[in-house]
């Protein structure tokens, strides 16, 4: 049988991480955490997949952009559309998040919530990386992976946390992360009730968006969609602050922990400079502060991938 966390070096990090489960799985301990309270969250963008040079479900927009344009060529002279058909990477990179929501509205929206789901399996099943030329589903972190894993054999509920999509990541999060679809709390977007002509009841994928899971909104959410406080979070950016900081102010144990992007042989190197998905100084002046384990790829990883 393989050990516990095999990707993971021998250090603090892991260390911490087993002593906790340990910890809070073990009725005799004073940590002891019934199972019914055992839950933990973790965003997915950076922290359980490869989020760089763009977020999969941005590169999933863009493909269904290109899909609906070549129905609707129209389409090629109105911004911002426009800009992202041009392919020019710097005008790109230059969209407001109003844009972008704009262009996430229209390409994901019109559908019933069954034809999306198809339309997103068929993508996210043959779509290619650009750096690494492997499906995103392969680029799954390992030590997440393993640690997902462990938590769930010592009696912990997993939750996918993420600013991505809710239907998106529903897609594939039972097949990919072992988490079923009713663990996924993302951002989401309206939908209608109606019949199609057969007199089916039917779901219709509105062009609004209800709420985007990020920031404050993370623990908002988690208690909305689960109702219980987190015992571990995990994240890696400032926009996973607030679930980290509502996950510590609970009662009794709490784990929480920062992976940190600082590989850029086998993945990438980035932090406060990221536009994305920053690292802060002041974040990581705080896990200090608080006694957050900050998890280095570089350093706590054997490896990140299972292909390696």
């Amino acid at each position: 049988m393989t050990a516990p966390l095999a990707s993971w070096n021998e250090g603090p990090a892991k260390q911490a991480i087993m002593a906790f489960v340990k910890e809070t799985a073990d009725q005799a301990s004073p940590k002891f955490v019934d199972p019914l309270a055992r839950i933990a969250t973790f965003d997915q963008d950076g922290t359980t997949w490869v989020e760089q040079p763009a977020y999969a479900q941005m590169m999933f927009t863009f493909h269904q952009l290109g899909v609906m344009a070549a129905k609707d060529p129209k389409l090629k002279g109105v911004e911002p559309f426009k800009t992202v058909l041009s392919g020019d990477r710097e005008a790109i990179a230059k969209l407001t998040v109003p844009e972008l929501l704009k262009i996430v509205a229209l390409t994901h929206s019109g559908t019933t919530t069954d034809v999306f789901q198809e339309i997103a399996h068929d993508w996210i099943t043959t779509a290619q990386h650009p750096r690494f030329q492997r499906l995103y589903t392969d680029l799954v972190y390992e030590p997440m992976l393993e640690l997902m894993q462990y938590l769930r054999a010592n009696g912990y509920k997993t939750f996918i946390v993420t600013g991505g999509g809710q239907d998106f990541v529903r897609t594939y999060s039972e097949r990919v992360y072992g988490v079923p679809r009713d663990q996924v709390v993302g951002s989401a977007g309206g939908t209608t009730f109606g019949y199609d002509a057969s007199g089916r009841a039917i779901l219709t994928k509105d062009p609004k968006v209800l709420w985007i899971d990020d920031k404050t909104a993370k623990p908002v959410d988690i208690h909305l969609m689960i109702g219980r406080r987190p015992v571990m979070a995990f994240g890696n950016s400032d926009g996973d602050k607030h679930m980290l900081e509502y996950t510590q102010g609970g009662d009794g144990a709490r784990f929480m922990l920062l992976v940190h992007h600082d590989d850029a042989v086998r993945e990438y190197a980035y932090g406060p400079e990221s536009v994305m998905s920053p690292f802060s100084d002041a974040l990581m002046a705080q896990a200090r502060q608080r006694g957050w384990v900050v998890a280095s790829m570089k350093n706590d990883w054997k490896r990140i991938f299972a292909w390696e």
